[in-house]
């Protein structure tokens, strides 16, 4: 990567101006789920340990008027992560003010400070997510010159929080997570070994049509799966039934499956159910085709097999999207089935491209398989598609 990281820049005795991704799930003020804390540890252990003063910003969900605060605040994440460091992480509650500033001077090397839910400033004219330039030359202002961005989550956003910061500072670079991040998938995508295999699933072709005509120029195959299948079904005129379908995708599905030459690889059976929540029947289909009255919640066995042959001596694997209604034990299969041949294959660089499928991954116990779980959904979206993120475009050149 191109890119300063924070080993290039002397961090003791500085405030260093760090930008993670705590975006946590909150349960009556409980985190559920703390893996992107635990992301983020190595940098902030790093620049503790090198004597810099940690000054971290974050957002928590989305804020758009005062009553969204409720619920929102870090000061939750602030005593987790408290726990995990072993030792206190300041929290004044505030995004700006005499009292965050007070309590940012008196910091002492080696200790760190977490300020509260950056998106409290998009209650008055979304100063966050809009990248307002005061808001940005403020928080730089808090530090010494150096910011580091380890929040790759919101690296395909400009925010102040992040593009804001880097703009005001001598030093912008990133962190472990974000260097990581990086290496893995766009090194995955513009220099894989081969074969390189790509799994794309999830509900809509729209979310994924830029992904799949860039991963078409770059894998050896792509598999496809999830609701978004229907959509290529029906556009080849096979039956579907009640399921998922963008009918004003029909001739944009007609045009890929056209380009792809046959690196497209579909379903060839569906797991069918008469509805999809209060279901009285579910059955395995015979073919593509989807039966009157059903909807297709996942792929079917023999799809399952067809994927597993695909995927057979694969020596790099980008995979984004569940196949089915993961969610649900009845339509588990298809996931499962297709975690155990990336994860079966001798010496695979197996990479999983956050949302939806880093969540089937983890709570499906398969986590530990996978050579990558990205932290970061839309962002990994955006780089497999070959986007440039803004997050990291705003770091300082090597």
């Amino acid at each position: 990567m191109a890119k300063l990281t924070v080993k290039d820049v002397e961090l003791t005795g500085k405030k260093v101006l760090v930008r993670v991704d705590f975006n946590v799930p909150l349960k009556d003020g409980v985190i559920t789920n703390d893996n992107r804390i635990t992301a983020a540890l190595p940098t902030i252990n790093y620049i503790l340990e090198q004597g810099g003063r940690a000054i971290l910003f974050s957002h928590l969900g989305r804020v758009k008027e005062e009553a969204d605060k409720a619920g929102k605040s870090l000061a939750p994440v602030a005593k987790a992560l408290s726990e995990k460091l072993g030792k206190e992480v300041v929290f004044t509650g505030t995004t700006r003010g005499a009292e965050l500033e007070a309590a940012i001077d008196a910091l002492k090397d080696g200790e760190i400070l977490l300020v509260e839910n950056t998106r409290f400033e998009d209650i008055d004219g979304k100063k966050e997510s809009k990248n307002d330039p005061e808001l940005g030359k403020y928080w730089a202002g808090l530090g010494d010159g150096i910011f580091v961005n380890d929040a790759f989550g919101t690296a395909h956003r400009a925010h102040a929080s992040n593009v804001g910061i880097s703009a005001n500072v001598d030093k912008a670079v990133a962190g472990f997570l974000l260097e990581n991040e990086i290496a893995y998938i766009q090194e995955a995508v513009e220099a894989p070994v081969r074969p390189f295999v790509a799994i794309l699933g999830g509900s809509k072709v729209s979310d994924k049509i830029g992904v799949i005509e860039n991963l078409l120029s770059k894998a050896d195959k792509v598999i496809i799966g999830g609701g978004m299948t229907y959509t290529f079904l029906k556009a080849q005129g096979i039956e579907i039934g009640d399921s998922l379908v963008e009918a004003d995708k029909l001739d944009i599905a007609k045009e890929l499956l056209a380009k792809a030459d046959g690196k497209l690889i579909l379903p060839v059976d569906s797991k069918e159910a008469n509805a999809f929540a209060g279901y009285t029947e579910i059955k395995d289909t015979e073919g593509d085709a989807i039966d009157p009255g059903f909807l297709g919640l996942d792929i079917g066995p023999k799809s399952i097999a067809k994927f597993d042959a695909e995927l057979t001596g694969a020596k790099t694997v980008v995979w984004n999207g569940p196949m089915g209604v993961f969610e649900n034990p009845d339509f588990q299969a298809g996931t499962i089935g297709v975690m155990d041949s990336i994860v079966k294959q001798p010496g695979v660089k197996s990479i999983i491209g956050g949302g939806d499928s880093a969540a089937a991954a983890i709570n499906l116990g398969y986590a530990e398989k996978f050579s990558w779980i990205s932290t970061g959904g839309g962002a990994s979206m955006e780089l497999l598609e070959g986007k440039v993120l803004p997050g990291l475009a705003s770091l300082t050149e090597k």
